[in-house]
């Protein structure tokens, strides 16, 4: 046995409640011109199973972040996507999978996002444990208040003196 299969996988799982309908929350994470009022980022695709998609940061440089495939799709309740940066896309032991769950909930949605088959102890492990609530923090605002917040250009913007 090699030493990569004896790696352990770790999970992440974050819930939350959203005023809002399962399609327009569906449509914020797949539409690139909603995903980048709240995440800085579009989700590029042509959203069909087995084709690729890629995490595009908004700007000047357009820089491919993020990449996978589309495993599996069925709007507006489940999307199943590939994950790995851009840098590591063909290691197999680099790449994860995210899950998006939406499902209708009296007159809101429950959206549930697990992120598996992690490195345990990795570098996206990390980082996906501080990403997640943020983004869906300014996913859920967007979609309650229709002002989106981008926590990462707020983490990459100096503190003001207050």
């Amino acid at each position: 046995m090699n030493a990569h299969a004896s790696q352990s996988k770790a999970s992440f799982v974050y819930v939350t409640y959203i005023l809002s309908t399962p399609q327009k929350v569906f449509d914020a994470i797949v539409k690139p011109e909603i995903a980048r009022l709240y995440w800085g980022h579009e989700n590029v695709s042509d959203w069909k199973p087995g084709s690729k998609w890629e995490h595009v940061r908004v700007g000047d440089k357009r820089t491919v972040e993020l990449v996978g495939k589309v495993l599996e799709i069925s709007p507006p309740h489940r999307l199943v996507i590939s994950w790995a940066n851009e840098s590591q896309k063909d290691d197999p032991e680099k790449t994860s999978r995210v899950t998006f769950e939406v499902e209708g909930h009296r007159d809101m949605v429950k959206l549930t996002v697990i992120h598996d088959e992690l490195e345990a102890g990795g570098g996206m492990e990390k980082g996906i444990r501080m990403g997640w609530p943020m983004v869906l923090a300014g996913l859920k605002s967007l979609l309650e208040t229709g002002n989106g917040v981008v926590m990462f250009t707020l983490l990459e913007t100096p503190a003001k003196a207050g």
